[in-house]
């Protein structure tokens, strides 16, 4: 079982999310670009009911990241824009009736909910108590599958400040944002044990591997 984070897009300036997230732009301003290599994979087609799509590299790389997955872990911004105390249970996701998880998802906030049943065996849960806990009952749940950490930005940040994650594959998107989330600024991956192990040119990201080789420095 391994923490990964996979298919994670990343701009050539280094952010992960463009600034000003909102509902009518989930992945901040000018972010969709980055994922013009996942949106054009007939992997992301068929999770939205397509026949059509392209193949290749970004498509063999697309669907990796979604095999072996028994359970997901998510940033309460990566499930929707509602934020403070959760004023009614009406927002159920960006994905509709059917997530594209179906599996468990634990979703980090700081307000409770009940978890919430979706079609296809999709199921959200809320946890209140940290990214440990989280992790602790998403690995539970895989079993001995993998736990994808989805992001967003801030969350992959708290996992990595933390050596929690196992292998990080970023797809390097040849697009500049200019503002927005930093994913790796101000952590030093290699004090915390990571190294580049793997380069993957696509038809249109760049896709790298990070994984964690040492324990983080300090760590008993």
């Amino acid at each position: 079982m391994k923490v990964r984070v996979s298919s994670f897009a990343v701009s050539i300036d280094g952010f992960g999310a463009g600034p000003d997230q909102s509902l009518e732009h989930p992945l901040g301003v000018g972010g969709p670009a980055m994922f013009e290599w996942f949106f054009r994979t007939r992997t992301w087609q068929q999770m939205h009911g397509h026949e059509r799509g392209e193949t290749g590299v970004d498509d063999d790389v697309a669907a990796r990241a979604m095999e072996g997955v028994g359970a997901w872990i998510l940033g309460r911004n990566m499930f929707g824009p509602v934020r403070g105390p959760w004023p009614d249970e009406s927002w159920k996701g960006w994905w509709g009736d059917e997530p594209p998880y179906h599996v468990p998802v634990f979703v980090l906030t700081h307000h409770p909910r009940p978890p919430l049943p979706m079609a296809g065996g999709t199921e959200f849960r809320f946890v209140t108590d940290g990214i440990h806990s989280a992790l602790a009952q998403a690995t539970e749940a895989a079993g001995d599958k993998d736990v994808r950490l989805g992001g967003g930005v801030a969350t992959v940040r708290q996992y990595l400040r933390a050596g929690l994650i196992d292998e990080l594959r970023l797809a390097m998107a040849p697009v500049l944002l200019g503002t927005g989330e930093p994913l790796l600024h101000g952590i030093d991956l290699t004090a915390l044990g990571y190294e580049c192990t793997e380069r993957i040119a696509g038809e249109r990201a760049t896709h790298v591997v990070l994984r964690r080789r040492s324990p983080p420095e300090g760590s008993q």
